[in-house]
């Protein structure tokens, strides 16, 4: 599956941005997504994952660190997955990827497992 992921900018602290990233390939709801982020001088970070079938309760994973600011969703008549970003802070600086993986990792991603990754996109947040 190929991913392309859009929606970034430049947002005052406090803002919100949605991303999205959409999917070709009549595969998309047989993967588990992915958002991760890499800030400058730093590790590229797990933000948030959905399950193939999306929803609410045991079907979605968020990083500590964005857990009641983010929300990540998914349309598989679409496939696209988003993420809903709000309360935004200058530390969610970064650019933002979106993944595509065949299996569950729950809370920990490991980056080399992922199956397919979209090119990143921009999101800056100014004090």
């Amino acid at each position: 599956v190929q991913l392309q992921a859009c929606g970034g900018g430049l947002v005052q602290a406090g803002g919100s941005l949605r991303l999205s990233c959409a999917a070709s390939g009549r595969t998309f709801s047989s993967y588990a997504m992915v958002w991760f982020r890499q800030a400058p001088g730093k590790e590229r970070e797990f933000v948030a994952a959905i399950t193939r079938s999306g929803g609410g309760g045991g079907g979605t994973s968020y990083a500590d660190s964005v857990k009641g600011r983010f929300t990540i969703s998914r349309d598989n008549a679409k496939n696209t997955v988003y993420l809903q970003m709000n309360s935004l802070k200058p530390e969610d600086t970064a650019v933002y990827y979106c993944a595509a993986s065949r299996y569950w990792y729950g809370s920990r991603w490991p980056l080399g497992s992922m199956d397919s990754w979209g090119k990143g996109t921009q999101v800056t947040v100014s004090s």
